[in-house]
């Protein structure tokens, strides 16, 4: 079940990291004046290049399903964050130039830090599925927090709307997440509960919102704000859900458990720095192209 958990969330990341950059130079490509809310939708929906990207992030989103059916949030969302090791040798691709050592010095550590943070930390399941009392204070804060950052992103520019923008779509996803894992468990019964789970509701409202955030904070620019905030928030937001909502817990305990947290700021300082990277491949990547 660990291996096959671990090959679907790897497929995954592979598939996401394509659709990253296809939609990202779909996106950066549409004028200001058309980039809010349907209108954006609009225009993109008439892009090849987008909907390359689109078909991308709908076979992202069923390897991860699969990957939560056999493994915890814990254990999955990490591994999602390999999407990165993925985007840049596509971005550099596409741009024509070459990784940069540093470049490939923190995809080691990226990587290296993942396996121990798997082999030492032994996320564990919870239940896939919680009462809906039991996501009220959760989701209370969660929805609050986006709303903040929804508001506050229509009243910036640049920088700082791509940031709040990219936060919130941080938020969305990893709700989406912790509601696949949801959806997934109720699928075992057969379709009826699933259509009746008011958690399918809640995937499609996430993956929607999801989706338009992420549009939007694309088309802001400034990737390198965008980018890692959502690879860096999406996990947390998903560890969050997963600890307060489902009971998954890390195995770890006494030095094991300060191993783990060295590893989460090792993984996430790796992380920081290639979604940075990836940011700069992704706009020489737009550039060459227009």
């Amino acid at each position: 079940m660990l291996l096959l958990a671990i090959g679907f969330a790897l497929l995954a990341a592979l598939l996401f990291a394509v659709a990253w950059v296809a939609q990202q130079r779909a996106a950066s490509a549409v004028p200001d004046e058309q980039a809010r809310g349907l209108r954006l939708i609009l225009r993109l929906v008439r892009s090849p290049l987008w909907w390359a990207g689109f078909v991308g992030d709908v076979g992202g989103f069923l390897a991860q399903a699969a990957a939560l059916a056999f493994g915890s949030l814990l254990l999955v969302q990490p591994l999602i964050v390999t999407s990165l090791l993925f985007a840049l040798p596509l971005g550099a691709r596409f741009a024509g130039r070459v990784l940069r050592r540093s470049d490939l010095g923190w995809a080691a550590v990226l990587t290296v830090a993942l396996a121990a943070f798997v082999v030492v930390g032994d996320p564990t399941e919870g239940s896939p599925t919680a009462p809906t009392g039991h996501w009220v204070p959760t989701g209370a804060v969660l929805v609050g927090l986006l709303v903040v950052c929804v508001v506050a992103a229509g009243r910036r520019r640049g920088t700082a709307r791509a940031l709040l923008l990219a936060v919130a779509t941080a938020i969305a996803y990893g709700v989406l997440a912790a509601a696949t894992k949801a959806v997934v468990a109720l699928l075992e019964h057969g379709i009826g509960p699933a259509l009746t789970g008011w958690e399918t509701y809640l995937l499609v409202v996430a993956a929607v919102g999801g989706t338009l955030l992420q549009q939007s904070a694309f088309q802001a620019g400034d990737l390198a704000a965008s980018i890692p905030a959502v690879t860096v928030g999406e996990p947390v937001v998903a560890a969050i859900v997963g600890v307060t909502v489902l009971d998954e817990r890390i195995a770890a305990a006494g030095p094991g458990r300060l191993l783990v947290g060295v590893l989460v700021v090792v993984m996430a300082a790796a992380t920081i720095a290639l979604a940075r990277s990836s940011a700069r491949a992704t706009t020489d990547t737009s550039a060459a192209v227009s």
